[in-house]
């Protein structure tokens, strides 16, 4: 059984929005930390933004103020709301468990299948 499944995913034009959600068990949801990575075809797997279990956040400074990370915690969701999309967004987007607040991908242990979203100009 997944312990992370991600759905949202979709193609957009640059300037457009999606969300992305991820629903997890509840003893994934209930990790230290939550997260959404990123990975372009031949680019390394990049952090995108973290939420900690006290609801913090933390941004991947290129994602500051167009991307907003929430979750839900009654129904064990994980959310990831994108706004004005830029074709360099285009990537594979992996909701992650961890037990570190970071944006460093090694320090994750459970990870959604991915969902696509692809951005054009």
């Amino acid at each position: 059984q997944a312990q992370l499944v991600e759905l949202g995913g979709g193609s957009v034009q640059a300037g457009g929005s999606l969300r992305l959600s991820c629903t997890a068990s509840e003893s994934t949801y209930m990790s230290r930390s939550l997260a959404w990575f990123r990975q372009a075809p031949g680019k390394e797997r990049e952090g995108v933004a973290a939420i900690k279990y006290d609801g913090n956040t933390v941004y991947a400074r290129t994602m500051e103020g167009r991307f907003t990370i929430s979750k839900d915690n009654a129904n064990y969701t994980l959310y990831l709301q994108m706004s004005s999309l830029r074709p360099e967004d285009t990537a594979m987007y992996y909701c992650a468990a961890g037990t570190a607040y970071t944006l460093m991908p090694k320090l994750y242990y459970s990870w959604g299948q991915g969902t696509q979203v692809t951005v054009s100009s």
